[in-house]
């Protein structure tokens, strides 16, 4: 078994990065290839982060997977080291209480059904296994005092379940067979774990300090649509079953902790069921009661906090294109102080009494990094997980704001094309998710949205938050419900327009793309609004609202949040709104993407989008299916696959002549014979 060693890494995983040249653009294969950090945990004495760092297979000589994920810990001098590398799939990590070793979860075996529960000294030395559980652990909880770990799980599957899946039962009974996650104790002293028969199916837990009380976030069913609409927090004695209290918690349900001295609990959660996002910061007692609101009518949204002392909480706030540190004081809510630009802070974790918290950031010019964060004092970057990107020139990124049609502001982040056509620049609009999400003015290049490498082409590139989006508070992310498609689309149309009264873009030679709501907002902009857009690349994208009602695994969340009507109050009303109705108008050339095994947006819904568009229109359309991928490509190989076909696309309609599609192929196996003969 490899063994896992307090060591500098070997030569055999250095060459994970791109070879640079100086100030060299940057390409679909640098972005393929970034490293990022994904989480960060500080050490109880604050002197210490260990954090993990998601590194992507090497397309063409790793096999098929999803990015390796490492260990390491860095000081708050910038001084890291590794603790877990290499082919691993470390997915939590937390400290243990005297600081003196690491918890994580990691799964060395490909092929094993389960991750397994280490423990790594700090000094150094092999990784010790605690415990293998029946199923996948979630995460993991150390008690305050050390003795017991919390963990969240589901039940194991029967014991002849392998064998009978081998003799070809493997029948499987839609929702009802989802297992419920438990909350399971370990006692480190014997090594079992006993599980805590809670009623619901449990996520995100939290210990009070002295260990006597946990709080378990509890939903329904194990259902993912009860898990965005029902949960609330739970509080429990230790040792006992029969909940204490629950908070009241309404719609959707983010982070939440114990106050130092155990006495209230403040949790991120939503004003009412048809919130679409959780973002209002709230405290309540332990025993229940009624909620206040820390941070009243912020135009923004909360997505991330710490207890400072009994007395106040640190917040992090997405606000327009930019994000926002400040402390509340709990029994004197104010309201949020202006927003200032800066790094984009993503996820912070910190300590009652210590000053110095851990947060995760990024810029236009790095993805996720480890950052020091002290009150009053610049965020300090302790990490460089991609130094080869200093001799990347990157294209000028900025936010900017415009009006839509009706008036409405609007922000949203352009990226320069990296030289400028006279006559104007094709141009490509990005559509976010949700519609619950947006861009901030941070790094935005990934395999499905590779801006640097678009710009890099020529292209200028804009990121608008159209209204529905988050960062500027509820009412504003309320404005696209019961309203599909018409006004939250058109606000694309007038972020293209806008930039081509500004003669940077070309009218005539403008794409769209986007995933899940941006792949719906895609398919919408290609068929409806044809007229506007010459190529479109839709991804995991919705196109018939009747039928995503039906095939979908989150009919709750989309009623309450999204069309606040059901498909048979309005059949019509609804199929209007579906990019299907229209796609006998399609003029757009337009390329579909989906993983086949998607259960948020099923991927019979490319699949009608696909059908309508050949049957009805002679415009060329094309549907791409990636075996075993969700909602999203997970696997480094279906990211590339997907990044070199959405620019070949694109190129083709936008830079080159257009007409019938580029070929079908991608050619892989040359470029695979090419990487084996180096």
């Amino acid at each position: 078994m490899r063994k896992v060693v307090l060591l500098i890494r070997t030569m055999m995983f250095v060459g994970v990065a791109p070879v640079a040249t100086a100030q060299q653009p940057m390409t679909l294969e640098d972005i393929i290839a970034l490293q990022r950090v994904t989480k960060v945990a500080l050490s109880p004495d604050g002197s210490e982060i260990a954090y993990l760092k998601s590194v992507p297979r090497t397309v063409y000589v790793d096999d098929d997977g999803p990015a390796y994920s490492e260990l390491h810990v860095v000081d708050t001098q910038g001084r890291s080291r590794p603790y877990v590398t290499g082919a691993s799939q470390v997915s939590d990590v937390a400290w243990a209480p005297d600081g003196e070793s690491l918890l994580f979860l990691d799964k060395r075996d490909p092929d094993a059904l389960t991750n397994t529960l280490y423990e790594i000294a700090l000094a150094g030395g092999e990784a010790q296994s605690l415990y293998t559980h029946v199923s996948n652990i979630s995460a993991v909880y150390p008690s305050p005092d050390g003795a017991r770990l919390a963990f969240t799980a589901a039940d194991a599957p029967p014991v002849s379940q392998e064998l009978l899946t081998l003799k070809g039962f493997k029948a499987q009974v839609y929702e009802e067979s989802v297992p419920r996650t438990h909350v399971w104790l370990l006692d480190r002293d014997s090594g079992k774990a006993e599980r805590q028969n809670l009623v619901g199916s449990a996520s995100t837990f939290a210990w009070s300090t002295d260990g006597k009380r946990y709080a378990v976030a509890l939903a329904p069913t194990p259902l993912v649509d009860d898990g965005y609409t029902s949960r609330d927090v739970y509080v429990f004695q230790t040792g006992s079953t029969r909940a204490q209290a629950k908070l009241g918690s309404v719609g959707k349900l983010g982070a939440f902790a114990f106050s130092p001295d155990g006495e209230r609990i403040a949790y991120i959660g939503s004003t009412d069921r048809n919130d679409p996002r959780d973002g209002r910061l709230y405290v309540s007692s332990v025993r229940g009661g009624e909620r206040r609101e820390l941070v009243p009518e912020y135009a923004g949204h909360v997505t991330d906090f710490i207890w400072r002392d009994d007395a106040s909480v640190s917040w992090l706030g997405a606000r327009n294109v930019a994000t926002q540190w400040a402390t509340a004081q709990i029994l004197a809510p104010t309201p949020a102080p202006p927003a200032r630009g800066g790094h984009i802070v993503r996820a912070i974790n910190g300590r009652p009494g210590i000053r110095a918290v851990a947060a995760i950031a990024d810029s236009p010019k790095h993805p996720g990094e480890v950052f020091l964060l002290v009150d009053g004092q610049p965020p300090k970057r302790l990490t460089d997980s991609n130094p080869w990107l200093a001799d990347r020139e990157l294209a000028v990124q900025e936010p900017i704001r415009y009006k839509a049609r009706d008036g409405l502001e609007l922000d949203a982040v352009l990226v320069h094309p990296m030289r400028k056509q006279r006559g104007g620049n094709p141009l490509i609009v990005m559509a976010h998710g949700g519609p619950e999400a947006h861009f901030s003015n941070g790094w935005l290049s990934n395999y499905s949205k590779p801006a640097q490498a678009l710009a890099a082409a020529g292209y200028a590139v804009v990121f608008p938050n159209y209204r529905g989006s988050t960062g500027r508070g509820v009412e504003f992310s309320k404005l696209s419900q019961n309203d599909y498609a018409d006004e939250e689309f058109n606000d694309l149309v007038d972020a293209k327009r806008h930039l081509v009264a500004t003669g940077l873009v070309d009218a005539d030679r403008v794409g769209i793309t986007g995933g899940s709501y941006g792949g719906y907002a895609s398919m919408w902009s290609a068929s409806a609004l044809t007229e506007e857009y010459a190529a479109a690349v839709a991804f995991v994208g919705i196109s018939n609202q009747v039928s995503k009602f039906g095939t979908g695994d989150i009919p709750q969340e989309m009623y309450n949040v999204h069309s606040r009507a059901w498909p048979w109050d309005d059949w019509l009303g609804l199929l209007k709104r579906s990019p299907i109705y229209h796609a006998g108008k399609t003029r757009t050339p337009l390329l579909i993407m989906h993983g086949d095994a998607d259960p948020r947006v099923h991927p019979s819904q490319s699949l009608e989008m696909y059908r309508n568009v050949k049957l009805r229109t002679d415009t060329p359309v094309r549907l791409v299916f990636y075996p075993g991928e969700g909602h999203g490509n997970r696997g480094t190989a279906a990211q590339y696959d997907y990044g070199l076909r959405m620019m070949r696309w694109m190129n083709h309609y936008l830079l080159g002549e257009g007409g019938e599609p580029p070929p079908y192929q991608i050619d892989h196996a040359g470029r695979l014979d090419s990487e084996a003969s180096q």
